[in-house]
C-alpha cells in the first residue's frame, strides 16, 4: 500500500483524504437513515389506536417526541390536536422541514466529493505530465523519471475515478432513501391528522 502511495506521488494524499471523508459520510448516513430509526414498526398504529380511544396524555408526548422522527411528527400533531386544523398542519409541516434537513444532512457533501474527486485525479495527472516533460531531455532523458511521471499521472486518474463512482452511487441512493422516508412520514402524519379531525371536529 505504501509503495502504491509512493508511486502515485504527493497528489494522492488529497484523494486519500477525500476517500476517508466519503467513507465516513457513507457509514454515517447508512446508520442515520435506517428505517427502524426513522419509522419504528407499529408506532403509528399504536398512536392511532390510542387516539381513537381518547387515551392520549399530554405528559407522554415528550417521550413520543424523543422516540424517533416519526414520533416527533406524531407528537406535534397530537400536541396541537385541539387547535384549528390549519394551525395543526402548519406545526406538523414545520417539524417536517426540520426532519427533512436532518435526513438530507451530509448528502450534498457526498455529492461534492463525487464531483471533485475526478478533478483532483486530473490535477494529479497534470502533475505527472509536468514531471514527464521536466525529465525529458533530447540528449537522453532519465527513463526512471519519465516512468515516475507516467505512474503519477495514471494512478491519480484511476484513484479519482475509483473514489467518484461509489460516492456518486451512494449520493443518489441516499437522496432517494431520504425522499422515501419523508414520503412515509408525510403519509403517517396525514393519516393521524385526518383521524384527529374526525375525533375532534
Amino acid at each position: 500500500m505504501l509503495a502504491l502511495i509512493d508511486a502515485a506521488g504527493w497528489p494522492i494524499w488529497l484523494l486519500l483524504a477525500c476517500s476517508i471523508l466519503a467513507l465516513a459520510l457513507i457509514l454515517e448516513r447508512l446508520l442515520a437513515l435506517r428505517t427502524t430509526r426513522i419509522l419504528p414498526a407499529g408506532l403509528a398504529r399504536q398512536i392511532g389506536e390510542l387516539t381513537r380511544q381518547d387515551r392520549i396524555q399530554d405528559d407522554s408526548l415528550a417521550r413520543l417526541r424523543d422516540n424517533s422522527p416519526l414520533g416527533r411528527v406524531l407528537a406535534t400533531a397530537l400536541q396541537h390536536r385541539h387547535d384549528d386544523p390549519a394551525l395543526r398542519q402548519d406545526a406538523v409541516q414545520a417539524a417536517g422541514k426540520d426532519i427533512d434537513y436532518q435526513l438530507n444532512r451530509y448528502i450534498p457533501a457526498l455529492g461534492t466529493i463525487a464531483v471533485i474527486a475526478p478533478l483532483l485525479g486530473l490535477f494529479g495527472t497534470v502533475i505527472g505530465m509536468i514531471d514527464i516533460f521536466a525529465a525529458y531531455d533530447p540528449a537522453g532523458g532519465d527513463p526512471s523519471l519519465i516512468a515516475r511521471g507516467i505512474s503519477v499521472a495514471l494512478y491519480n486518474t484511476a484513484f479519482g475515478i475509483l473514489i467518484a463512482v461509489p460516492a456518486l452511487i451512494f449520493h443518489r441512493y441516499f437522496r432517494s432513501r431520504a425522499d422515501f422516508l419523508l414520503h412515509r412520514l408525510e403519509t403517517e402524519a396525514g393519516a393521524l391528522d385526518r383521524l384527529i379531525s374526525q375525533r375532534m371536529p
